[in-house]
């Protein structure tokens, strides 16, 4: 989006005409839409803002639920933005830590700054793209000088508004160093370093060392307050500060983050984390470091695939104690064991029938089992699941999962069914 066109809509006719617009789904709703709108008179800049927002409305509701429904984006803003329900925990976690005021840098459209919000937290939200900032603005205007947004960078920001520890140790007013210190214990900053290039729609990531602000930057900031810093759940692990927790997230199945937790807002004797989601639910496994490896044992009754968030945490020895499993191979993340208990940090299956990786011997197995219906399951195997599924012949009334790994040298074929 524009800034001219941002000025179209932000203005009451350009409000009230997305409102009768409501939301767009399809392509080919946003072509009528158009046209019905150009039909009308108005303005090409307002048709393009408004049809653009309508269609964006409808793929936040993904994120942000039926908050949607009256918020602004961009299209990079809402690829980037931190899903409600996790920005929620976030907020939490601040709460608990006795956090009043949170300086959300790098705010984007405002999702992480409206959980805060909503959680009771005084918002100070920055961004250093005008029309971004525009929009979180908007978006975080029901809550009034309670979250407040400007334009500006994220160093501009820190530097007029936090004390570095060379002033603290050296200003001689004790009432100054005493301030001071309270707001720090009171303030934290949430970092979302850009990691994709300058854009509104079509954006690139870029490498960690071309990040804005960049890591060193953050990391040290993260040594002198309360901060938490969003990252990639890909992110290089040895470039994680030691002393801080990391806390890998997983939404709905996907690893959606990695958050670099410091001072207050970092638990005492964590420095993994695993925060699984599923639909309204949450488990958390936590741990003082990588886990260690369960040893590998032939394969079971059951076997395990853990959550994305525990293989990132490298907690998967832990989860595999807890249900007295080992790993199928110790390079892939698969668990076997024959006891029948699950967990929330793993699925589980119940294995009917193994067969060598090929076609031929999996057709067979599938034709003795009636299987119709097929999930299909890698680790280890260089296979693309879809292609591989056209050289099966799936007939019959039964559904059943098919893992796809490897022992060893050993391809494996694993037809089972899921807890």
């Amino acid at each position: 989006m524009e800034m001219s066109e941002l000025t179209a809509l932000l203005t009451p006719d350009g409000l009230r005409l997305l409102d009768e617009v409501g939301t767009i789904s399809t392509t080919s709703e946003v072509a009528q839409t158009v046209s019905r709108l150009r039909a009308a008179g108005h303005f090409p800049d307002l048709v393009s803002a408004v049809v653009g927002q309508a269609h964006l409305r409808a793929k936040g509701v993904a994120k942000f639920g039926a908050f949607a429904e009256r918020m602004l984006f961009t299209r990079s803003g809402l690829e980037q933005a931190t899903r409600l329900g996790v920005a929620a925990r976030h907020a939490g976690r601040m709460r608990r830590a006795g956090i009043e005021s949170v300086a959300d840098l790098g705010c984007g459209i405002g999702g992480d700054s409206l959980a805060f919000a909503g959680a009771g937290l005084s918002v100070r939200a920055v961004d250093a793209d005008e029309v971004t900032a525009a929009i979180a603005a908007y978006n975080l205007a029901p809550f009034g000088e309670d979250a407040t947004v400007q334009h500006g960078t994220a160093k501009d920001f820190v530097g007029a508004n936090f004390a570095d520890e060379h002033e603290l140790r050296t200003n001689s007013g004790d009432s100054y160093e005493e301030t001071a210190l309270l707001r720090w214990k009171r303030t934290a900053v949430w970092l979302d370093p850009a990691r994709r290039t300058a854009g509104h729609s079509e954006t690139r990531r870029v490498a960690a060392s071309d990040y804005s602000p960049s890591l060193g930057w953050a990391f040290d900031l993260a040594e002198r307050m309360p901060v938490g810093i969003k990252l990639g759940p890909a992110h290089d692990r040895d470039a994680l500060p030691a002393d801080a927790e990391a806390q890998w997230v997983s939404a709905d199945g996907s690893v959606v983050e990695l958050v670099v937790w410091s001072g207050a807002l970092a638990r005492e004797g964590v420095r993994r984390s695993a925060l699984v989601m599923r639909g309204d639910e949450s488990h958390e496994l936590t741990a003082g470091a990588d886990s260690e490896d369960a040893e590998t044992r032939e394969l079971g009754a059951f076997v395990h695939e853990p959550d994305g968030a525990v293989i990132r945490a490298r907690l998967i020895g832990d989860v595999a104690r807890s249900l007295d499993a080992g790993m199928l191979d110790p390079k892939i993340a698969y668990l076997t064991g024959d006891a029948a208990v699950t967990s929330p940090f793993v699925q589980s299956f119940r294995v009917r029938e193994v067969a060598a990786a090929n076609p031929k011997s999996i057709n067979q197995i599938l034709k003795a089992h009636g299987v119709g219906t097929l999930e299909i399951k890698k680790r280890g195997m260089d296979v693309d699941p879809a292609a591989f599924r056209k050289k099966l012949t799936l007939r019959g009334t039964e559904s059943a999962t098919l893992i796809l790994t490897r022992v060893g040298d050993k391809r494996m074929a694993i037809l089972a069914d899921r807890v």
